[in-house]
């Protein structure tokens, strides 16, 4: 999205990166393929926008058993990215108390699920009375407005004591904040900046709580450390397995047909929708475009 109003690439350009679908062809000089045709697949490759797409085998997963192609379509980055982040990275475990940022977001979503089955308490942050609803309905043990200024305050007097979390999941730039209510020895992750501006840190607040800063780039894992890869997926289809995973994906209003693609972009865009927004784009010809 920030690609498409920002940069505005010329054509011939198709927009979209996450997809589930099926295989309609692999590589016909490959003596053992890893999908096959007619395998049911989800990944991520530029141009998901359109009735096809071609993608490598490296981009591709076979959709969890009992899960949909909508409900695929929007796990190939939120889950690892969570995954990663809270496992890799921070080392959650049980008995940790973990604050989530933007909680209703996709891959707020799936930091919610993958902290509840590690064990953790989750506090929630959200900016809906809908959002903190689709949040606790998750699984967070606790909800929060972030809208009203006390909102450290808050998260740090729901902890044991009031000592704060033990991480913070942040995709959003509020990691200054954060610092209120974080405990000693605490992590922070950087996720991303869907506040849309770099923030500055106050660093004595970090070197005083002993705070670890911790970004995560999943996407370079793939060329920086490619065996990080499969342990994470391997994690993501055992919560999958055991029921402790479900789809995030927005189901108050559907959207179907490439035409609805630009109603689907204005409500993520306007903060209307939770989860992952997806669209379902009708193979048999009933799309309006």
């Amino acid at each position: 999205m920030v690609l498409m109003i920002n940069l505005n690439p010329a054509l011939p350009w198709v927009s979209g990166a996450e997809f589930s679908g099926v295989v309609l062809a692999a590589p016909a000089n490959s003596k053992s393929p890893k999908f096959t045709v007619g395998s049911r697949v989800f990944g991520a490759s530029q141009g998901a926008y359109a009735t096809k797409v071609c993608a490598t085998e490296e981009q591709l997963f076979t959709v969890p058993r009992g899960w949909s192609f909508t409900d695929a379509a929007g796990l190939f980055v939120t889950a690892p990215t969570s995954y990663g982040a809270l496992v890799l990275r921070a080392g959650v475990k049980a008995g940790d108390w973990v604050l989530v940022h933007a909680a209703a977001g996709g891959v707020g979503l799936a930091a919610v699920q993958i902290a509840k089955a590690f064990g953790a308490t989750v506090v929630a942050t959200a900016g809906t009375p809908r959002k903190l609803e689709v949040a606790r309905a998750f699984g967070a043990d606790h909800v929060v407005d972030y809208r009203d200024a006390s909102w450290p305050d808050q998260v740090r007097k729901l902890t044991p004591k009031g000592r704060g979390v033990d991480i913070v999941y942040d995709p959003v730039g509020l990691v200054d904040k954060s610092t209120k209510c974080v405990a000693w020895n605490g992590r922070i992750l950087i996720v991303g900046f869907a506040a849309g501006s770099i923030e500055k840190v106050a660093m004595n607040k970090v070197l005083l709580k002993n705070i670890s800063l911790v970004g995560i780039h999943w996407g370079m894992y793939a060329k920086f450390e490619k065996e990080s890869v499969l342990v994470v997926w391997e994690g993501i289809s055992r919560l999958i397995e055991q029921g402790k995973f479900k789809s995030t994906v927005f189901t108050d209003k559907e959207f179907v047909g490439l035409e609805a693609i630009p109603d689907a972009l204005i409500a993520l865009g306007g903060r209307e929708s939770w989860g992952k927004v997806v669209v379902k784009v009708p193979q048999a010809g009933e799309s309006k475009l």
